[in-house]
């Protein structure tokens, strides 16, 4: 299964009407926040391929339709709508878990085809007062309410999660000391107890080549998917990951 990664830059060889040569066979899309709405419509137009999508802490015009609870900066509340799962023809995930049966692929383990596990989390660090920042505990608790699905996962196909897909970092791991690109200890638990193959994440922006895009965090690989990144799932090799 080959992934298209993007977080929070519109990369223009992405976005160019010739997208589907320059990156063929793209089985899924995974949209790691900070990026426009109108930018994954255009990814899900052009590759007509299942989508996932989460929230980082910029570009939330329409965080508000799927968080019924959320305000924008004017305090308008918008009680009106109520939480959505799909929009732009992409499928939101945060703070969410889903099976996909439409992308099965054959389980290095156990040698049967099953569904994409993934589940999702949106959001930055709390640093100032703005919309989709937590605390660790606030972030631990929304965490905490995906277990159920996760359990079952394990009971039915014999791991709980394939991919996690975030905006931010777990602590320690691609992340920076000040408050707002500071990751998330909850992460690091998560990981490690739910063992996905992926952590796909955007939030820390890629200025220097040599800054470290792919990591390691106990069995999940660490991915950084600023602009663009190429993983395949299951991981056939230790250069798996790569970058066009």
């Amino acid at each position: 299964m080959k992934i298209l990664c993007v977080s929070d830059f519109v990369d223009p060889l992405v976005y160019n009407s010739r997208v589907k040569e320059v990156f063929p066979d793209i089985d899924l899309i995974l949209c790691a926040g900070d990026l426009p709405m109108d930018y994954i419509d255009f990814i899900v137009t052009v590759f007509n391929k299942p989508t996932y999508f989460i929230f980082g802490n910029h570009n939330l015009k329409e965080f508000h339709h799927y968080h019924k609870s959320a305000k924008l900066e004017t305090h308008q509340e918008f009680s009106k709508y109520g939480e959505i799962t799909h929009g732009h023809g992409a499928t939101y995930i945060g703070f969410k878990t889903e099976r996909n049966y439409n992308l099965c692929y054959t389980d290095p383990v156990t040698n049967k085809k099953t569904p994409l596990l993934i589940a999702g989390a949106s959001g930055s660090s709390k640093y100032n007062k703005g919309l989709n920042q937590y605390t660790d505990f606030q972030m631990k608790l929304r965490l905490v309410k995906m277990i159920p699905k996760l359990l079952l996962n394990k009971l039915k196909y014999g791991r709980y999660l394939d991919i996690f897909l975030t905006h931010a970092t777990p602590i320690k791991i691609h992340d920076k000391e000040d408050p707002c690109h500071i990751g998330f200890p909850c992460y690091n638990w998560f990981i490690k107890k739910f063992k996905p193959t992926y952590m796909v994440h955007g939030h820390i922006h890629l200025y220097d080549l040599r800054e470290e895009r792919i990591g390691k965090y106990d069995e999940t690989t660490i991915v950084n998917a600023y602009a663009h990144c190429i993983i395949n799932l299951p991981e056939e090799n230790k250069n798996t990951t790569d970058e066009k």
